[in-house]
């Protein structure tokens, strides 16, 4: 039986974690090997690593990075960054990563959505799409390369589309909210809720567990990612890594 899940996100820049918000000024917040370290320890339901620089500096992943990463971690692991082929994927998987994640390849081709699907198993991809809500009109637009380039696609149809290619999974993130800890795009969740029936999650926004449980009960079953509120304590958002697992969720 499917349940929610609570998913920490740690972003890579040159090599260190960092927190952004609305996808800019990255902070510097420690350590990745030493944030899987507590992630761990808080048996946190799941991690996803996402290196912000490979894409935009046209790179292949990091393998030695993932390596110490997937061997440090007891806790299922989602990468994105870079993944362009379904064989860096299939690599990715070996080194003991549950799922891959791929975004602009993904707009770009999407027929790599199938390819890995039949090299690594349709449970294993992700598609994440990072959105800006539009301020003339209703509905999103997608971006990549950490939100410089807009891309001309419907978000909804998109996501339909990625799904019929074998994501098993659609993880959305909110230009807007990122960072800014005050609450999910609840309206997002529903539209994507509404046009897929495969699992997703949602990123962006989250910064207390009462925000979590309002986007559960907006859509049901959902992976509940969130960042700023793993490593941020208090109003002058100091740097604690921490999980405080929130057991109250339904």
């Amino acid at each position: 039986m499917l349940r929610s899940r609570i998913i920490p996100c740690l972003l890579i820049h040159d090599g260190g974690l960092v927190k952004t918000r609305q996808f800019k000024n990255p902070k510097y917040v420690g350590d990745p090997l030493n944030a899987v370290k507590i992630f761990n320890e808080k048996e946190a339901d799941e991690l996803i690593v996402l290196d912000i620089d490979a894409s935009t500096q046209g790179r292949t992943p990091n393998f030695a990075l993932l390596k110490g990463l997937a061997v440090e971690s007891r806790m299922p692991l989602c990468y994105g960054g870079g993944v362009t082929s379904a064989v860096q994927a299939a690599q990715i998987i070996a080194l003991g990563f549950e799922k891959v994640s791929i975004s602009a390849a993904a707009l770009t081709r999407p027929a790599l959505i199938r390819e890995m699907a039949e090299a690594v198993g349709a449970q294993s991809v992700v598609v994440t799409l990072d959105v800006r809500k539009n301020k003339l009109f209703a509905g999103y637009t997608v971006y990549t390369r950490n939100g410089q380039d807009k891309q001309k696609v419907n978000l909804l149809e998109f996501c339909q589309q990625a799904v019929e290619l074998g994501a098993g999974e659609i993880v959305i993130n909110s230009i807007d909210r990122d960072g800014e800890m005050a609450g999910y795009d609840l309206e997002l969740a529903k539209s994507i809720r509404g046009a897929i029936t495969s699992p997703i999650s949602m990123m962006g926004g989250s910064g207390n567990v009462e925000h979590m449980q309002e986007l559960i009960d907006s859509v049901g079953v959902v992976g509940a990612a969130a960042g700023s509120m793993f490593v941020f304590k208090g109003p002058y958002r100091a740097v604690l890594i921490n999980y405080g697992r929130p057991d109250r969720l339904t």
